[in-house]
């Protein structure tokens, strides 16, 4: 039971992680020279987007 609840809990943890990593990588004062290119941008948003939904998802499917 515990591993499954950790699973549950590092999934819904991860989306605002992934949103504030997204949001760093973006800005040249934070990355300078590294800072994402626009693919990889657009991917990670994708990435977010995508870990998101599967959270709300889960939500749903649970309570519903």
């Amino acid at each position: 039971k515990a591993l499954f609840w950790t699973a549950v809990i590092n999934g819904v943890v991860a989306v605002p992680v992934m949103i504030v990593m997204m949001l760093m990588t973006m800005r040249p004062e934070v990355m300078a020279d590294f800072t994402l290119p626009r693919p990889l941008w657009f991917v990670g948003w994708l990435s977010t987007a995508a870990m998101a939904l599967a959270v709300a998802a889960m939500f749903a499917t649970s309570w519903g």
